[in-house]
């Protein structure tokens, strides 16, 4: 069955790029292709008719489906070939409303993954957003490199007159940049970077009395010769401003200026599980990053959690999934780094108890950090964690909570927010599926 759905929706996709001929942006990398994603479209929807795609529907089901615009049926026949007519009519009788613009996620576990989404669609337009020294889904590749060259396929597949827009600051993505003949655009930190990012900033905002709350981060963006300012609330950590400065390169090659730019991402919202600040109980604040976890992310996850201000700072670290041979490593890694500055630490899984462990054994072997051995717990449910949290947590707390999705660490946040009653609204994973 989903052998013969995948074929038929392959066929139904090809055969619409072909009618309607949409400028599609691909959007791939290790980290940060969602919240790249709805950047873009926040940006582009400004001039464009744009449709991005929904929830991670970046695989060979989801991704078609975003090109027809059609939701996920299910094991619904009947609903299966309703939607194929509407299709197969939108095909053969010209549709005028179709999106100009197309914001796709290409996304991969596994060796020629790539491949095949390529042979949906190629895009006018790819984005690289990161890929890292360990990247996600590389247990089934035989290294980094290898995930690297996997993705490199998307910008191998531009034309000519194509972009690719790729992240300067990224080591692996420099080693591959020469895999394309289109166009090139960077963004980054760096000072060579075409967008280039400047003046990066957390916003905090004092509340009297001695209080303050964080608001989100502001930074600049230079391009030839011409500079703009950027605000993003309720967004945090570096990943939000490498999606926006991507977002900018976007709207550039689409013939956006500057300023057009600056005030579409000011309507910019981090979508939920992406590092948003959500209020809990006892006047505590939660930093919701539950989507998903690669190393890369877990230590840019930490850093906005050691930057942000807090009476004490709580850690809550699920398993970080598909690493393969890293799993060890990069858990330890962590736990080093989480032992440097947090005042408590929660692990929930049994990859994670690396990071519990090596945060037990540098605190003792370095007395001058911060985490002591009480403080640290353990769990293997990320329901129970968070229970455990609604009896610890004090008025000033902030606490990080973030894991691999399959870890489900939104379970945690749902037990110390203040308003679980709106968690189908502000956690991920809130459908039926995911509730079965």
């Amino acid at each position: 069955m989903k052998f013969i759905l995948q074929k038929i929706l392959a066929w139904l996709a090809r055969a619409t790029i072909h009618k309607y001929k949409p400028i599609i942006i691909g959007i791939t990398g290790s980290v940060g292709k969602t919240s790249t994603k709805e950047a873009v479209f926040c940006v582009l929807k400004k001039k464009y008719r744009v449709r991005r795609a929904e929830k991670n529907y970046n695989n060979e089901i989801g991704f078609p489906l975003t090109i027809l615009g059609i939701p996920h049926y299910g094991r619904n026949i009947f609903k299966w070939f309703s939607a194929f007519f509407r299709v197969i009519f939108r095909v053969i009788l010209r549709q005028h409303q179709y999106p100009e613009v197309l914001v796709l996620e290409y996304g991969i576990d596994r060796p020629r993954d790539m491949d095949y989404l390529l042979s949906i669609a190629k895009p006018n337009v790819a984005v690289i957003t990161a890929i890292g020294k360990i990247p996600v889904h590389v247990e089934f590749f035989a290294g980094p490199l290898e995930v690297a060259r996997e993705k490199a396929k998307l910008i191998q597949a531009l034309p000519i007159k194509g972009y690719a827009i790729l992240n300067s600051d990224d080591e692996t993505i420099d080693e591959i940049k020469n895999k394309t003949k289109a166009r090139i655009m960077t963004f980054g930190f760096d000072k060579h970077a075409d967008v280039g990012i400047t003046n990066y900033e957390l916003r905090i905002k004092n509340t009297g009395a001695g209080n303050s709350i964080p608001e989100g981060i502001s930074f600049k963006i230079e391009h030839d010769g011409k500079t703009v300012p950027i605000r993003l609330n309720n967004s945090f950590g570096k990943p939000q401003v490498y999606s926006a400065a991507a977002a900018v390169g976007a709207g550039l090659v689409l013939n956006m200026n500057l300023v057009e730019i600056s005030e579409a991402l000011a309507e910019y919202k981090p979508i939920a599980g992406r590092l948003r600040l959500l209020p809990g109980i006892k006047q505590i604040l939660i930093l919701d990053d539950t989507y998903n976890a690669s190393p890369q992310a877990m230590h840019e996850a930490l850093d906005v959690l050691e930057a942000l201000p807090a009476t004490r700072r709580i850690a809550v670290l699920g398993d970080m999934l598909e690493i393969g041979k890293f799993t060890e490593h990069a858990h330890r890694v962590v736990g080093d780094k989480v032992a440097e500055f947090a005042d408590i630490l929660f692990t929930v899984g049994p990859r994670a108890r690396f990071i519990a462990d090596e945060a037990e054994t540098i605190g003792i072997e370095k007395k001058s950090r911060r985490l002591a051995k009480e403080n640290i717990f353990i769990f293997d449910d990320s329901r129970e964690a968070g229970k455990k949290l609604d009896e610890i947590v004090k008025p000033g707390d902030l606490v990080l909570v973030k894991g691999s999705q399959s870890v489900r660490m939104e379970k945690t946040v749902e037990e110390i927010m203040s308003e679980p009653e709106l968690r189908a609204k502000l956690l991920v994973r809130q459908d039926a599926h995911w509730k079965k």
